[in-house]
Order: C-alpha cells, then structure tokens, then sequence
C-alpha cells in the first residue's frame, strides 16, 4: 500500500495496527498520517528538543494547589512559580485541569477543555514561558458526566461504542483490581440496563480501546495537548488500557502495542516529546513498558518510596540496597523518574519480591501509627491486600515523640537519596512544602487520598514561608538550594554512571560518574538515628594526595580517627 509518509516508522505502525485491527489496518494508518501535522505543533523558545541532562527536575502540582482572591488559580500557580521555582525545576507537571466530576481531576468530564474554575488555556501554556510543560493523557477511562458516555446511553455514534459491555455471567475472576470497588457498573441504554467495565470507580467508565475510534480520538487529545505546549505526556494507568476476558487485563501485550503505537506517532508527528508510563506494580511488570526502548521513554522507580520509607523508618539500609545493586540497564533513550511523593498514596505492591511480608506488615502498622489509612485491593479470590498507603511523605518521615527534633533532617534525607540516584527527580509540591496530614480534608471528602492533596492559600503560604523556624521554610529552603546545586554537576546527569557502594546497612552510598568520565561524586547518606563512622580505608573514600569536599556544606566531612562522621540522618556528596 502507499500512504504520504513511507517511512520504516510508518510500516512498523502499519504491523502494529494490523496485530491490534487485523484487516482495518490499511485504514486506519491513511487515518494516522491525515492526522499528522493537524494542530501545527511547534516547539516553544528555549527548550530542548529532546532528552534529559543534570539540571532537570519535575515539579508535581495540582493546578489549584495553590488559591488567591479574585484570581484563577493557574494563574496563582505560574506566578509562585516564576517567582520561587525558576531555575530550581526544569517541568512542572499539571495534573489533570480539566472539568471533572470525581478522583481530583482523573475523571474527567471534558478533555479538550480546561476547568473554567482554575483558568484557560492561555494559562496552562504560560507555565511554558519558565517550564517544561507535563500533562496527563487520561486514556483509561472517562467521567460517568462526560458527553461520550451520554452518547452511549442514548446510542448516539460514535460513543455509543466506546465502552465495554460485559455479560454478567461472564467469569471475570482472573481480572487484577487496582481497587476493592465492584469490576462492572449498571448504566441505562435504548436496549435496556447494561453493565459496562469500570476499573477505577463507578464514576470511572473504562474505553473500549478494541475499537480503533477510541485509539484515534486519543490521538487527536494528545496532538491538541502538545500544541497547547506539552512537551512530557504522562500515560495515566496504562496497563489496565486493553480487555480481554480470561486474562488478568493488565499488562497484555496489546496495551505495550498501543505504548508503542503512540510513540511511533510521536516520532512522526512531534519529535521530541516524551513519553511517561504510570504504572505503580512490581518492578519487573513497571520496567516493562521501556519495552525494548520502543515504549516509554520514562517511567517512574515505583519501589523507591516505600523502600525509603522502610529503609529511614526501621533505621537499616540493607533492603534499599540490595534493590539499587539490582537495577538493571535500561534501554539506550531511557530513563527513570525518581520520587518519594504524588498526589497517590504510597505503593505497596512495588515491594513484593524486595521486602519480606513481615517487614511489609510492620511498615504499615508503623505509618498507621502515623495517621495513615491503608487503601486495598481484591485478589481473584475475593480476599483483600494493602495496595497503597495515605499519608503525606513529610509526616510518615516522623519518629516517635512529639515535637521529633530529627523529623526534618530524617525527611530531607528521603528527598536527597531520590536526587542522587540515576534518572530524574520528581518532587511533590506537599513534599516541597513539608506539609503535614490532610486530617480535616479526608473528613469533608470521605476520600483517604484527601490526606495528601491539600490546596494551600496564597496568603498562608506566604507567610509560613516567612516563618524561617517553621517547617515549610526550612524544607523548602534546602530542598530548592540543593535541587539548583545538583543542576550545576554532570555527575547528575541521568546518562552517567552508577554504582551502588556496600559501606553496611548504616547507610546508602553511591558513586555517580559524569557521561564523560571526568568527574566523579561519592553520596552518602546515614539512614539512622544515630551517628555513624564510615572508615576511611574503604577504597571509595581513600583520596591520596587531596582533601574529599562536601559540595552539600561546601567543605571537608568530618572526621575522626580513620573514618568520616555523619550525623543522624546527614548526607555528604563528596567529589
């Protein structure tokens, strides 16, 4: 066949049309090039094409996170961020700011829309003058309000097949839940009542992604949300994306084909643009969708905060350890997103196969002492598991007693092992600000997620920001001036080197190289309550002839004896 854009990208999406549509395959790629080139997409001023290097960093906020009189709250938000984090984060990832009618924003009413409530499109693409721009792609599912399933309900084309009906004898026993809530949700048709597949919620009504009019009004979202000025396209709970009965439906080798359908689009039509998978499971099933560098370009380290938390809360590195020496090498084009925090709890599942279920047990029961609420998940047999923990990452860093005068340096010593890890790091906005639990927010909602989504006022921020003794200011302070420190060394660099050094289960050390091989930087961060002295005569630390500098402090580490002192919970970056 011959279409305009013969290219070998162009027949790799023919083979993966034809393996997802069969014989509509020829179509649907004369469908794919007329899209090509439609929104007349364009790179802003100043920012990279493509790729990654030591000075970026992504900030991830609401877009009403932070609320002012008399003004929209995109607005609010590029301000604070011109003003404060310019220079600091090279992307700010804007979670959905879209009309909704649930899930803060992940149930979206209208895609193509920005929630008049938070500003316009003008605003979202003003975050671009200073920022990379993330958005999210929804792409499993939509509002129970949104027009394309009133067109369902009414048997109205094309929505009137968007969605998947299921009969209810069907056995849907092997189906893996994210939640604890009913699989199939009753809605009104011309042909009676009929139960449609909700993986998420009943307020959530999952695309029917069989039908290549849902791949290509995807498509169309995507092309109009990066001319709008993304650059990062965040793919929301891709691995639940295609269903097949008799399957787990999750992680089936035609959802990676439609990962690798929406690159190879990318690569056509707006080069560049990166791709980032949310998959929050097990680390063999998240690493996945770097496919074989054909998927995502990113995805994120989903085992990192809960090991973290573990390692800092029971005073041992061992288990961080022996994860990090396990990484594997990623694919050329690719690379992980580091955090500890989102606007999601904190992922259990990613420990399964890295902490032992004890330990597991003893972790949750230790952040419900906390103020954590444990969200579940079904199992096939009916039985339910802990799926995620909710709690703001600031306070599950706390120790016992009240006020804990360790609790920042314990939490600052979360957020700095994220940096110098290799990939990119992703920093809340609540984690930016040390914010503690949400208590009053989970009783107006009901929702235990409320605990960590927070919407600051403007005046409010201001001022304990002002305040140098509280909280806030102290974390937000250093969090900002060491995140612009690591900006300035290609040690950082996501494509260097990594090496995971074994100084004891005090502990977490790490010896970062420049892609060229110029510089080199030991990290090394105790994990403890206590002091710790790491020997001098491990081969790492021996310097003949020169003095180890501490860019963190900007001077030598301390010593004594024949070994370097940290304080509880201290980091050194020696170079």
């Amino acid at each position: 066949m011959s279409h305009p854009f013969s290219s070998q990208t162009m027949e790799r999406l023919h083979g993966r049309l034809q393996r997802l549509y069969g014989d509509q395959a020829d179509a649907c790629l004369k469908r794919l090039a007329m899209m090509v080139g439609r929104y007349g997409v364009s790179r802003p001023n100043g920012h990279p094409v493509a790729g990654w290097d030591q000075k970026d960093a992504v900030l991830i906020t609401c877009g009403d996170m932070i609320q002012a009189p008399d003004e929209k709250p995109l607005v609010t938000l590029k301000w604070f961020a011109d003003q404060h984090l310019k220079g600091v984060f090279s992307t700010v990832h804007l979670l959905p700011f879209f009309p909704y009618s649930s899930d803060d924003g992940f149930s979206i009413v209208h895609f193509r829309t920005v929630n008049p409530d938070w500003g316009d499109w003008p605003a979202v693409q003003g975050l671009n003058e200073n920022f990379r721009l993330m958005v999210d792609l929804v792409l499993n599912h939509v509002s129970r309000q949104s027009g394309w399933l009133q067109d369902y309900q009414a048997g109205v084309a094309p929505g009137r097949k968007y969605f998947i009906e299921v009969d209810p004898t069907a056995d849907l026993s092997a189906v893996v839940r994210p939640r604890s809530l009913p699989l199939l949700t009753e809605v009104a048709t011309p042909a009676g009542k009929r139960l449609v597949w909700t993986t998420f919620s009943d307020d959530q009504i999952d695309l029917n992604f069989a039908n290549p009019d849902v791949l290509f009004e995807l498509l169309d979202i995507l092309m109009l949300y990066i001319s709008m000025g993304a650059r990062v396209i965040r793919l929301d709970a891709i691995a639940y994306i295609w269903k097949r009965i008799g399957t787990p439906c999750i992680h089936l080798p035609e959802t990676h084909e439609v990962v690798k359908i929406f690159r190879d689009f990318l690569e056509i039509a707006a080069p560049g643009v990166l791709l980032l998978t949310e998959t929050n499971v097990p680390q063999q099933e998240n690493y996945s969708y770097f496919g074989n560098g054909d998927e995502a370009h990113l995805v994120y380290q989903f085992a990192l905060p809960p090991l973290l938390l573990h390692a800092l809360q029971s005073g041992t590195s061992r288990y961080l350890n022996t994860w990090a020496l396990s990484l594997p090498v990623l694919p050329a084009g690719c690379t992980v997103v580091n955090f500890t925090a989102s606007h999601d709890g904190i992922g259990v599942r990613p420990l399964q196969g890295l902490l032992p279920e004890n330990k597991i047990k003893a972790l949750i029961e230790r952040v419900r002492t906390l103020g954590a609420a444990v969200s579940t998940k079904r199992n096939y047999d009916g039985t339910e598991i802990p799926y995620e923990l909710n709690i703001t990452y600031f306070d599950a860093m706390r120790g016992n007693g009240d006020p804990d005068p360790l609790h920042v340096q314990r939490f600052m010593c979360s957020q700095i092992i994220p940096m110098v890890l290799k990939g990119i790091p992703a920093v809340y906005f609540h984690s930016l600000t040390a914010t503690p639990n949400d208590v009053e927010g989970v009783k107006r909602t009901g929702r235990a997620r409320s605990i960590n989504r927070r919407k600051w006022s403007q005046g409010e921020l201001d001022n304990t920001l002002a305040d140098e003794k509280s909280n806030t200011a102290r974390v937000f302070s250093e969090y900002t001036r060491l995140l612009q420190l690591r900006a300035q060394h290609t040690v950082f660099h996501p494509d260097g080197g990594q090496r995971i050094v074994n100084l004891g289960d005090a502990v977490f050390a790490v010896e970062r190289t420049s892609p060229d091989g110029k510089e080199t930087l030991l990290a090394i961060s105790n994990c403890t309550a206590q002091p710790v002295h790491v020997p001098l005569d491990h081969a790492e630390l021996k310097s003949p002839g020169r003095e180890r500098l501490d860019l963190i402090t900007g001077t030598s580490p301390e010593t004594v004896g024949n070994t370097i002192r940290l304080e509880p919970y201290q980091s050194v970056w020696l170079t």
